[in-house]
């Protein structure tokens, strides 16, 4: 029996990923709760598994007495002492008992909540792994879509990807291998959820950690990012080495690094511009792929003005809005963009209101 015990408790060990001593443990609660049971629930009978080889021993606790009065929680000094020969009245001494007869019903008993405590220990070991797995990216297998997400097979357990959190037009099938990123473990009664996504921001600075080794060394930093699933993100990098181009590093040769991504994401567009402290600088560069002419800036209200070719004004404006939305984002200043047309119409109005003529009476 301790043979075959021990096999049976190292081969889940190695199956499920449970500590060895977990299962031991487990093992003892379910013995010792159907044998109690076998005894009318007695709760000074106790049981121990020795971890090396699996040996089973259970023992009532009894107070040594004189006169016994109950049998169950007592026994009687001559007694005792052919346990311990040096026990005296008052003492407790542990009795062994037999489980030669140990029960079908007890050892079913056993047998339940072996199962119900593993699957307990495997849920606790699968969370304990995942959450220390909170802003990575993890791959997985589409299984299946039900109630509006994707649930994804990990290998030990399922993720959830709600159809929120995915691409726009983004139509995922079962057997699509697919990378998201884990922005939570919750416990729940079925067991961890883990709730991916492929939407948010951090899920391209992720992606970027993976692809460029100067990002991932502490090289290059992302000073900050921000996007619009499935139209465009920009991000913002610098690097501590004055020898080392954060775009430069980010883009790779000939774009391998960052059209390895843009394939990810599904054609997503995405602009790197160096950070820079000087607000006019990382304005202009956050209108990227915009060129800009010229621009003022108010401190003390975090408001830029921008003038831009004429030719030039759709692309910084970008479609619906988005492109100078998203350079607001990434630096935190509201952007007013003006055309060279409009700032040079603006000019001569205020000139004029200047320099207007005097009137006949004057």
């Amino acid at each position: 029996m301790p043979k075959e015990l021990c096999y049976v408790v190292d081969q889940i060990s190695r199956e499920k990923g449970i500590p060895r001593e977990v299962l031991i443990e487990t093992l003892r609660s379910a013995l010792l709760s159907a044998t109690r049971k076998k005894f009318g629930g007695r709760t000074n009978i106790d049981l121990n598994i020795d971890p090396k080889t699996c040996d089973i021993s259970v023992f009532e606790t009894k107070t040594v007495t004189a006169k016994v009065v109950d049998r169950n929680e007592e026994i009687s000094l001559q007694d005792a002492c052919k346990i311990s020969p040096e026990a005296k009245d008052g003492d407790t001494v542990n009795v062994p008992l037999d489980l030669h007869d140990f029960s079908r019903i007890a050892a079913q008993t056993a047998k339940q909540v072996i199962f119900q405590r593993v699957r307990e220990a495997e849920r606790d070991v699968i969370y304990s792994e995942f959450k220390n797995k909170v802003g990575q990216i993890v791959s997985g297998v589409v299984m299946r879509k039900e109630k509006g997400a994707y649930f994804i097979n990990l290998g030990k357990t399922e993720a959830v990807l709600p159809v929120k959190e995915t691409l726009p037009n983004e139509n995922l099938k079962r057997g699509d291998t697919v990378r998201a990123y884990i922005e939570d473990v919750r416990v729940t009664p079925k067991g961890p959820a883990i709730m991916v996504t492929r939407a948010n921001p951090q899920f391209i600075a992720s992606l970027f950690t993976m692809e460029v080794p100067e990002i991932n060394d502490g090289l290059v930093i992302i000073k900050n990012i921000v996007r619009e699933p499935g139209e465009r993100t920009k991000l913002a990098v610098y690097s501590k080495n004055p020898a080392i181009d954060p775009v430069g590093a980010c883009v790779g040769m000939k774009g391998t690094r960052v059209q390895s991504i843009v394939r990810e994401l599904r054609g997503e567009r995405i602009d790197i511009i160096p950070w820079t402290d000087d607000p006019r600088q990382l304005v202009a560069r956050a209108l990227s792929p915009a060129s800009v002419d010229r621009i003022g800036i108010n401190e003390e209200t975090k408001t830029a003005m921008v003038v831009v070719n004429d030719q030039q004004l759709s692309l910084a404006i970008g479609k619906r809005g988005q492109n100078v939305r998203l350079a607001m984002k990434l630096t935190g200043w509201d952007i007013d963009i003006l055309s060279e047309t409009e700032y040079s119409k603006i000019r001569i109005e205020e000139a004029e209101k200047t320099f207007s003529p005097p009137s006949a009476d004057g």
